[in-house]
């Protein structure tokens, strides 16, 4: 307990000095109504992780408002240090939950429109996870098989692992399920306290180092 409270503490006072003397982009995180623009017509986003780098390529006519939302919340380093928290084995790998709660707390409102499902939920393909329509916000996933299943839903993919699917492959998913369904980190704790709880509770997840726009 003593440790979790002091690493959230210094997390809490990393985030208050980014917005003080960070650039503009960082300093955004803590204000997503100023993260609007459109994004290119096609882009990539690099990911450099504890495992190795992957590398998305995103078409902006896939998805139009996931495309836009996923390039502002990039260039801005919102995935920065975001760990893979939920990793099932044969369906997907989910992150997008800030390791900041201050960040995670701004952006809980900050939703999107749904986009029409265009393209199918195949193996490499990314996609942001939805609690029901028009509640997109900053989590994403990258599906491990063909999941077509999930078109039906409203899933929309909006870009495709281009290289280091390998990568992808190999991020730690022992933990399984999230709580309460399984023995993963629950999402609430995730975004109540940040990596403070899962470095201590679940230091085995895999976790983005930087996320770039090339």
């Amino acid at each position: 307990m003593i440790i979790r409270t002091a690493l959230l503490f210094a997390a809490t006072l990393l985030f208050a000095a980014t917005l003080a003397c960070g650039p503009a982009s960082a300093a955004s995180l803590g204000d997503p109504s100023s993260l609007n623009a459109r994004a290119p017509e096609s882009y990539k986003a690099k990911f450099e992780t504890s495992k190795g780098t992957f590398v998305i390529q995103v078409t902006r006519s896939w998805a139009p408002h996931g495309a836009d939302r996923f390039y502002n919340l990039v260039k801005a380093g919102f995935y920065n240090d975001a760990r893979f928290f939920r990793v099932i084995d044969g369906f997907m790998v989910q992150f997008g939950i800030s390791g900041n709660p201050d960040v995670s707390a701004a952006w809980t409102d900050a939703t999107i429109p749904d986009d029409p499902v265009r393209e199918s939920n195949a193996r490499g393909t990314v996609t942001f996870a939805t609690a029901g329509p028009n509640t997109r916000t900053t989590q994403v996933f990258i599906n491990f098989n063909n999941n077509s299943g999930l078109n039906g839903q409203g899933f929309a993919p909006f870009g495709k692992v281009v290289s280091g699917m390998d990568v992808v492959d190999s991020l730690y998913r022992g933990y399984g399920e999230g709580a309460p369904r399984g023995n993963g980190p629950n999402q609430g704790l995730i975004k109540a306290q940040g990596n403070a709880y899962l470095v201590t509770q679940f230091p085995k997840l895999d976790y983005i180092k930087k996320a770039t726009v090339e």
